[in-house]
């Protein structure tokens, strides 16, 4: 672990900026920040016309240079240390639609990677009690209802390390899986369904508590029959996803969702084994998926499957296309993501204390140095924009 200052001509934070500032790390712990003047130790790294803030917390990522995190614990951390090295400090595996056989083994082989690895929060499981009609790049031979014993396998598979899970509220079943997984501690996201402003309204009332990529795998904002954004835009305590890659949402969709949730949005990654990588043929989860100029689309239907986006990029991407503020897209890339799991306490911004989870972002906030836990990383160059 590193002991010594970091410095640069901007820290960012939980809604807050300094000039000129400075953080000062020891044994993996942040012990004191503050700006001008700063202590006579060792300077780890300086960038006077860089930014300091928080390491990147990814609530939705398959995986990522070469490796799926449905493919076991050594994908995982493969996959996992790749995005480390373009700022995502902390992240959950996310799981895609299965078969229940197949989502209990990844779940339990995901549980061990994260019981293993510090710098791993949990478990994110996206279907297979999904919307036909919206079901994005799942299988749709593989949805299913929500039956409460499939429910209680993959709870039980997880081993208390199941965050957060994807599911449409109109499939039958919903309604009873909803509750045992509430029960069990673990957050209900709306997402891949086909329900509209009244059945969302109603599902966030009862515990639901996150939106699933906004925008994508459900009803937008139709002038008639809205979809879920509303209902969670009305509602305090829920969380929206959003894939800031200039791709999924067009940008100034992505800044209204930012002006009407405020300091409730978290960037996401979505990201799939091909991020990192070159274009071609890979596969996300069952399916068949072609990567043309680094956006992936299953080969069948064409539905865009996931992304090759990292952390880093949706940051910069959030800024400089969506004019959202840079105090703001630090925020929903930090302090709204460990809010919105319950992690606040430990993870997402920098203060005495905290873990020494930091990324030294250069003036034009591509990645320079990422410090997990006081370790610090070497970055890599960001994958080209799509």
């Amino acid at each position: 672990m590193d002991s010594g200052l970091v410095a640069a001509g901007r820290l960012v934070s939980d809604g807050i900026e300094l000039r000129d500032a400075w953080v000062l790390l020891e044994d993996g712990v942040v012990v004191e920040l503050g700006d001008g003047p700063r202590p006579e130790v060792e300077v780890l790294a300086e960038a006077p016309d860089g930014v300091l803030v928080p390491g990147y917390i990814d609530l939705h990522c398959h995986g990522g240079f070469g490796f799926a995190f449905d493919d076991g614990e050594a994908a995982i951390a493969s996959a996992r240390r790749g995005h480390l090295a373009h700022g995502t400090t902390r992240s959950l595996v996310s799981l895609v639609t299965a078969s229940i056989d197949d989502l209990e083994a990844r779940t339990a082989a995901a549980a061990a990677a994260c019981a293993a690895d510090p710098l791993l929060l949990g478990i994110h499981i996206e279907g297979p009690f999904l919307a036909h009609a919206h079901r994005g790049a799942h299988d749709p031979g593989l949805l299913r209802d929500a039956r409460p014993d499939d429910v209680r396998r993959l709870i039980a598979a997880a081993d208390g390390r199941l965050v957060q899970i994807t599911l449409a509220p109109e499939r039958p079943g919903a309604d009873e899986a909803i509750e045992l997984l509430l029960a069990a501690g673990v957050r209900v996201a709306v997402g891949h369904t086909d329900a509209v402003l009244e059945g969302a309204a109603d599902t966030f009332d009862r515990g639901a508590s996150i939106v699933t990529h906004a925008f994508n795998g459900m009803f937008g904002l139709e002038h008639r029959a809205p979809g879920p954004l509303p209902a969670a835009f009305d509602r305090s305590g829920v969380t929206l996803e959003i894939i800031s890659d200039g791709v999924h949402v067009h940008p100034r969709m992505v800044k209204l969702v930012f002006d009407e949730a405020p300091g409730r949005v978290a960037l996401i990654t979505d990201a799939m084994v091909a991020t990192g990588m070159a274009d071609g043929r890979y596969l996300l989860g069952s399916l068949d998926v072609e990567v043309r100029d680094g956006v992936p689309r299953t080969v069948d239907t064409g539905s865009i499957a996931g992304s090759t986006l990292t952390m880093g990029r949706a940051v910069r991407t959030a800024v400089e296309r969506a004019g959202v503020p840079l105090v703001e897209a630090v925020d929903a890339a930090t302090a709204v993501p460990a809010r919105a799991i319950g992690v606040d306490d430990r993870f997402g911004r920098i203060a005495p204390g905290r873990v020494a989870d930091l990324v030294l972002l250069d003036a034009a906030l591509g990645v320079r140095d990422v410090w997990a836990d006081g370790v610090r990383y070497p970055p890599l160059a960001d994958p080209a924009s799509p």
